[in-house]
Formats: structure tokens, sequence, C-alpha cells
């Protein structure tokens, strides 16, 4: 990823903390990482969900996901 992206050692300190990971019971992630990034995105340039940049996903996937995290407190 781009100099704005999460580095290995911020996603190494980050990625314990993020739900739906391989060693959990129930629905993964396809990629927690990149969906974190366009979170990051979103916060970082003020965008409408739907102006996410497809290398982050479907916006809406995203989107819902999201909501889904913040009612579960993860954010």
């Amino acid at each position: 990823m781009d100099r704005l992206g999460l580095n290995n050692d911020h996603w190494a300190q980050l990625a314990p903390l993020i739900i739906g990971r391989p060693d959990q019971k129930g629905l993964t992630g396809r990629d927690n990482r990149m969906f974190d990034q366009g979170v990051l995105w979103i916060v970082r340039t003020g965008s409408p969900w739907r102006d996410l940049p497809a290398v982050f996903g479907e916006w809406n996937s995203a989107f819902h996901r999201f909501s889904r995290w913040s009612a579960k407190g993860v954010w």
C-alpha cells in the first residue's frame, strides 16, 4: 500500500483487536487489513462511503461492515 496505508508494524499491533479473524468462530472478513485501510481512508478524507475507491472493496459492503462493527463497539 502507499505511504498513507498501514505498514506491517502498525497492522501487527491492530490485527489482534479485530473481530472476524480466522481463529474466531463465525464468519471471517475477506480482508480485514484492506477493510481497515478503507475505513481510515474515509476518516482521513471525509468523503462519503459511495466515494470509497474500489481497491478497498464495494463501498456498500464496507459501510455495512463498518456499521456492524460500530454497533459491537469495535471502533
